[in-house]
């Protein structure tokens, strides 16, 4: 992904052209983080949301909470690669070009063959993280062509105004494009499909933008570099601290002191919405993801190594874990209960009775996974970096 999860490779000039280590550290850290929730999902889903602070036990929280962090990551930093992409090109009208087939080639792919992994069939269409950056990318393709306070303005009334705007309840076809643009997750059937939206292309796509905005930062000499992503980072948090302290604005789920006591009252305050992703969620996951990569740059040593590892092939990476993670959840529920059972998109009344949710299991599936996959995604990486066929920049 050139510097995030599906962000545009340079073709010609790949092996000349250095990379920037802190954004494949930081989005190697968030796709390892990302398997533990997808481990999660299939493997120790429970019939309480993780989000419910009210219900859901500390660890369960935290569990789900650690990974909100992802999504933002790898949309942040795809709009960032899209900057810093058209400056190796330095041909706009190119670039515009391979967004728009780039991002038509991710839609296709999280409805063809996305969907059939993680539902193992087609009677639920996904619409989910890849669909929203490929969509975004389509849209990006023109909106390059802008001048840039046109879209730092654009960004600002997307990132910070969205709140204002209401739930589509219910959704139907006359209203389905609006709520594509900002809802929550909803369902609805088309051409005798069910289609499940879980990511609304208005926020998201600010936050590409975002990224791309923030693009020129990483063309700057390093101290200047850390030095404006400390800020920005530190910026975002105070906003969020002030914001969500008074619950005056940015989140349409305030925070309340918890009969459970201080602990379950702190993570209330931290309980922010990820669909559509509120003001305050991207000033808390978008104020660390920025601290972080400014810390990153010349970290040495094993982790770094393996994080940087997958982070060069995120796509690849992306396809692979959850082929695993369904994969083995197919067979682990068949010889366990006597047949396949999709626990992560299938009905809580379907589970079978001998079902028990178990974080233990989750998490060893997790490290199972990650594990499995840097053997493939280190040779995939120096695959990449010895070839220039054109289809490496669509995988």
């Amino acid at each position: 992904m050139g510097s995030s999860l599906v962000a545009p490779a340079p073709v010609l000039t790949r092996a000349a052209t250095p990379r920037i280590q802190a954004l494949d550290i930081v989005r190697g850290l968030a796709m390892v983080i990302m398997a533990l929730d997808h481990s999660r999902e299939f493997w120790s889903p429970t019939p309480v949301r993780a989000e419910d602070v009210a219900h859901a036990s500390a660890l369960l929280f935290l569990t789900r909470w650690v990974t909100h962090f992802c999504a933002p990551t790898f949309v942040f930093l795809s709009g960032s690669s899209i900057y810093l992409y058209e400056q190796k090109r330095q041909n706009k009208a190119a670039v515009s070009r391979f967004l728009l087939t780039r991002g038509m080639w991710l839609v296709l792919a999280e409805i063809g063959l996305l969907t059939f992994i993680l539902s193992w069939n087609y009677d639920l269409i996904l619409l989910l993280v890849i669909y929203v950056i490929g969509a975004s990318m389509v849209l990006l393709a023109g909106l390059i062509w802008l001048p840039r306070w046109l879209l730092v303005g654009l960004c600002f009334v997307i990132l910070a105004g969205h709140n204002v705007l209401p739930n589509i309840q219910p959704v139907t076809a006359a209203n389905a494009g609006w709520a594509l643009l900002h809802n929550g997750p909803f369902v609805l059937p088309v051409l005798g499909k069910l289609v499940l939206v879980s990511y609304s292309l208005g926020p998201w796509l600010g936050v590409m933008l975002a990224g791309y905005l923030v693009g020129p930062w990483f063309t700057l000499p390093l101290p200047a570099r850390n030095r404006r992503l400390r800020w920005a980072g530190a910026g975002l948090l105070g906003l969020f601290g002030v914001l969500r302290a008074t619950n005056w604005y940015g989140d349409p789920t305030p925070w309340s002191i918890q009969p459970q006591g201080m602990l379950h009252t702190m993570l209330s305050f931290v309980n922010v919405t990820k669909s559509p992703p509120s003001l305050l969620f991207l000033c808390l996951t978008l104020g660390i993801t920025l601290l972080v990569i400014s810390q990153v740059e010349t970290a040495t040593g094993w982790l770094s190594r393996v994080l940087r590892t997958f982070g060069q092939v995120p796509f690849f990476y992306y396809l692979l874990h959850f082929s695993l993670i369904s994969t083995f959840s197919w067979v682990w529920t068949t010889l366990a209960f006597g047949r396949a059972v999709n626990l992560a998109f299938g009905q809580v009344s379907d589970w079978p009775p001998g079902y028990v949710p178990n974080l233990g299991r989750a998490y060893l599936v997790w490290a199972a996974v990650v594990l499995a996959l840097y053997l493939p995604c280190r040779w995939y990486q120096r695959f990449k970096q010895q070839h220039t066929y054109w289809w490496l920049s669509y995988l």
